[in-house]
């Protein structure tokens, strides 16, 4: 073996015990189901010198990812739509290694792409441009980037727009060995070679320890982290929200949901009255499909006849952001809400995958709204910009270098 490497890495054994040593005496030090907040490791866990040496983190005072305050309307309704695994509870250990995987761009092949490359937090977990630049800098991925707030809350759970991978979890490390995004394919050894480069590093063998109890590295692993951080982007902070939880009535029909909202804007209310309303009573009836109060969408949601004779049943995020986003659609086609907007009120076309409220009597959807309502519908779903999931230092890089 390399002396150097050695060195190194004898220097990590050393470390992780101490490490290891000091945890035995906290019963919080455990594994990823853990649901312990940083309160309880307070004082009694020493960072790391690699993990200060390469990032901000201070493990004896973790973020709140497990135990976040809620609006009162987050309540078994919702929960209920939680895709979150009984085997992969979110603790705050986990998902602050999540955090690190997630902005650590040693994680492409050549150290040039992070998730977070592609899921911008400013833009809402969104990339601004069309289709997001691969660790070549010369090849694009076919498909936009998705919006990550309130992941969580769609069921089944199946993640990408083709809804390919089962889980938040299955789906984590494929960005990872793509060809395009981020390059560790089988011929470059995959994960497997990817493993071998974070046990050379000087904070991955310390951080897995601290998740999870000993530092051994592994792809399941590597999901569990990752998914556990997204998991968390919980976005409850909105316009809307603030407006919903004055008037939200959990014993009522409709969970307050009709009624007209404080603080908005006669054009906002109008946008927000269209897109609960059903087509047949003069509305858009949007609400169907992307459910308030997560505006993830709804399990039973098939295609939106975006091209005729369309077979994919695709998926889409929730709507929270939606006013950040530059692009839209599984391929990004359209470039504003306006055109987004547009496409349902004239634009659907029939196919084999389209949902059924898209095809009336077997006509696809023409909403045939007016100029006023098109424009109403779309400061509604601007409405639903969260600056507090877009600017929260626990979602933001950690990383000093």
């Amino acid at each position: 073996m390399n002396q150097a490497i050695s060195t190194v890495l004898n220097s990590k054994i050393v470390t992780s015990v101490f490490y290891l040593i000091a945890c035995l005496g906290l019963v919080s030090c455990g594994g990823g189901s853990s649901t312990n907040t940083g309160s309880q490791v307070a004082t009694s866990v020493v960072t790391p010198a690699g993990v200060v040496e390469f990032t901000t983190l201070s493990l004896s005072n973790l973020a709140n990812y497990a135990a976040p305050v809620l609006p009162a309307y987050y309540d078994a309704t919702v929960a209920a739509l939680d895709n979150t695994p009984a085997n992969n509870a979110i603790s705050d250990k986990v998902a602050t290694l999540g955090r690190v995987l997630f902005y650590d761009k040693r994680l492409s092949i050549n150290d040039s792409i992070s998730c977070s490359s592609c899921h911008q937090q400013a833009n809402g977990f969104d990339d601004p441009r069309q289709f997001s630049k691969g660790f070549s800098g010369l090849e694009f991925t076919t498909a936009h980037a998705m919006r990550l707030g309130n992941i969580r809350y769609y069921q089944p759970g199946s993640m990408f727009w083709d809804k390919r991978a089962s889980s938040v979890e299955a789906q984590a490390s494929q960005p990872i060995q793509h060809a395009i995004e981020m390059g560790f394919v089988s011929s470059e050894g995959g994960i497997p070679a990817l493993i071998t480069k974070m046990n050379a590093s000087s904070y991955y063998p310390d951080l897995f320890a601290f998740a999870f109890g000993d530092a051994a590295i592994t792809e399941a692993r590597i999901q569990q982290a990752l998914a556990q951080f997204q998991r968390a982007m919980i976005s409850s902070n909105s316009k809307w929200d603030t407006a919903y939880a004055q008037v939200f009535a959990p014993n009522a029909n409709n969970r307050g949901l009709g009624a007209t909202l404080p603080g908005f804007t006669a054009q906002e209310d109008r946008g927000r009255q269209l897109f609960i309303t059903p087509p047949n009573a003069g509305g858009g009836g949007c609400a169907v499909c992307h459910q308030p109060p997560s505006f993830a969408l709804a399990a039973n949601s098939r295609s939106n006849g975006l091209d005729a004779g369309e077979t994919v049943i695709f998926k889409s995020p929730s709507l929270k952001n939606v006013g950040l986003s530059k692009a839209f659609m599984h391929d990004g086609r359209f470039d504003s809400l306006d055109k987004v907007v547009e496409h349902y009120n004239s634009g659907v076309k029939l196919g084999p995958a389209l949902d059924n409220r898209l095809s009336p009597n077997g006509q696809a959807l023409r909403l045939n709204l007016s100029t006023e309502d098109k424009a109403a519908l779309v400061a509604f779903m601007n409405t639903l910009t969260d600056l507090t999931l877009t600017g929260d230092a626990k979602f933001s890089d950690p990383f000093k270098k």
